[in-house]
């Protein structure tokens, strides 16, 4: 077995290194840029006056930091070579998002709203495997040059993490269907051209087939925006959206009729793989920091990292670090070699396993540092806030760990959903 980073794969990361150095670096220091990374002054992010929404100006600056990525085609790595990328793979990304992660926050990657220079748009490789050729027309272009996008409407007020109970239904009316219900933590639904909205059209709640996946434009009548919900970590564009009598064509079908469960899962697979390998490089970031400041502080006449209560902490987490890296890799290979659907106990334990390890590690830091550590001039606490949330967000730890029972136990099979081609 070979553990080295593909050669490939090293020489991307080489790449990235100076395109951020020579590219986002200056980007970041012009204008007071740094405003927005300087968590003394997060407020600068927030527009209090539209809801605690993103910042114009905080978006605008991330928008031009893509674009300088997709002119430099960085931005486009997990793309096939035939829509302009480097036909990255779950390995790759797996690498390069624990890579960026591990440099800390920055205008190269900040994981509040999932942005980095290196993109991870999952709805583009969606839309690739499902899409419709008049949809990949549509929709393909702006996805790629991160212009046009849009959100996903999975989880509803009454039933979280059960992605199978659907209470918002779309009945047929001729060529259209007539779509009623609502969702929340509809991320992302400010800047979206459409809402890719899971609604049950036929079966029963908690049958895989029978929910049907419609690419709902978030201007058509019947579409609202009834608030944007706050967060332990601000600003938020996690919206509450209801959807009365909504009228769409049978070609905003996303997927296949009745198959809407198998997009979701394929996105979950990917997104919770690659939300691992970044909560691992968080966890990383802020190990070395808590190590670094150990060795450096010298409280009663000696280094803080002489004692044994500072040292063996940081042992384990590193520990812990070091074998959840193997598994993440390991699981990112068997997803490239296998498919999205082969391997999702491991996904599963990747993903709980990391957003645990990094909230710990965070905590540590905290711990390390003392009161410097829980004040904002150091960004142990933003990131504990941020990556607080991926214990909830896709799938809780609760639902991953039966998930994973599921397979251990021979509940579940390592398939696609019961029914889906």
């Amino acid at each position: 077995m070979d553990f080295d980073i593909p050669a490939d794969i090293a020489a991307f990361l080489q790449e990235v290194d100076q395109f951020i150095e020579d590219k986002i670096k200056p980007l970041e220091d012009e204008d007071d840029n740094i405003r927005f990374f300087d968590h003394r002054r997060e407020d600068a992010r927030t527009d209090w006056d539209r809801g605690g929404l993103p910042n114009a100006g905080w978006e605008a600056l991330l928008h031009r930091a893509k674009k300088l990525a997709i002119d430099a085609g960085i931005f486009s790595y997990p793309f096939p070579k035939e829509h302009g990328g480097r036909d990255g793979n779950n390995l790759g990304m797996a690498i390069i998002r624990e890579h960026l992660a591990a440099k800390g926050l920055g205008l190269h990657n900040d994981l509040q709203n999932e942005h980095s220079v290196v993109g991870n748009n999952i709805g583009l490789l969606l839309m690739l495997e499902y899409g419709t050729p008049e949809q990949q027309g549509e929709w393909l272009h702006g996805m790629k040059t991160a212009s046009k996008g849009f959100a996903f409407g999975i989880t509803e007020p009454a039933h979280g993490s059960d992605a199978t109970y659907m209470e918002t239904v779309g009945v047929r009316d001729g060529d259209d269907w007539v779509i009623t219900g609502e969702k929340t933590w509809n991320t992302g639904v400010h800047v979206a051209a459409a809402d890719m909205v899971m609604v049950r059209t036929s079966g029963e709640p908690g049958d895989a087939l029978g929910i049907t996946a419609f690419l709902v434009p978030m201007e058509a009548h019947g579409v609202k925006i009834e608030e944007y919900l706050w967060t332990f970590n601000m600003p938020s564009d996690h919206a509450h959206v209801t959807f009365t009598n909504v009228r769409v064509p049978d070609s905003a079908i996303f997927g296949g009729e009745g198959r809407g469960l198998q997009v979701v899962q394929h996105f979950f697979n990917e997104n919770r793989m690659r939300q691992a390998a970044s909560s691992l490089g968080a966890a990383r970031y802020c190990i070395a920091e808590a190590v670094q400041h150990a060795n450096e502080r010298q409280p009663f006449g000696k280094r803080l990292s002489a004692n044994q209560g500072i040292q063996f902490p940081l042992v384990e987490l590193h520990a812990r670090a070091e074998m959840l890296q193997a598994l993440i890799h390991k699981t990112a290979w068997l997803m490239d070699r296998d498919g999205a659907f082969s391997v999702s106990d491991k996904v599963s334990i990747c993903n709980y396993q990391a957003n645990r390890l990094c909230c710990e590690a965070a905590d540590t830091a905290m711990q390390v540092h003392g009161g410097m550590g829980y004040s904002r001039y150091k960004p142990f606490e933003h990131i504990y806030r941020h990556h607080r949330r991926y214990r909830i967000t896709e799938g809780a730890d609760e639902i991953q760990m039966r998930r994973v029972a599921g397979y251990l136990f021979g509940f579940m099979k390592q398939q696609k959903p019961k029914g889906v081609s």
